[in-house]
């Protein structure tokens, strides 16, 4: 398991399988499983979440985005936050 502070308020959590978990503040945002492909969260937190999410998409699973904020590659998935928690909880004992 690797844990990457990229700036400020943005983390990404990577655990030996592939599987990848974004964090914008303390939350679990966006990720990538084999299993899902690149997912990041229907839920909407502030701007700046936002932002982050688009970064990480744009640099990690190389989409493109058109100048309105919009996704032009469809291989990004729109998933309940539940979808993402439970890319933790499978990898991560539930004592902690």
């Amino acid at each position: 398991m690797k844990l990457k502070s990229f700036a400020t308020n943005r983390t990404l959590l990577t655990f030996d399988d592939g599987t990848e978990v974004f964090f914008s503040y303390q939350t679990p945002v966006a990720g990538y499983s084999k299993e899902l492909g690149y997912i990041k969260t229907k839920s909407w937190y502030s701007s700046t979440t936002t932002r982050h999410i688009n970064k990480y998409l744009v640099d990690y699973a190389n989409v493109s985005m058109n100048n309105t904020d919009k996704f032009l590659d469809v291989n990004v998935h729109n998933v309940d936050q539940s979808v993402i928690d439970n890319l933790i909880s499978a990898q991560i004992p539930s004592r902690y």
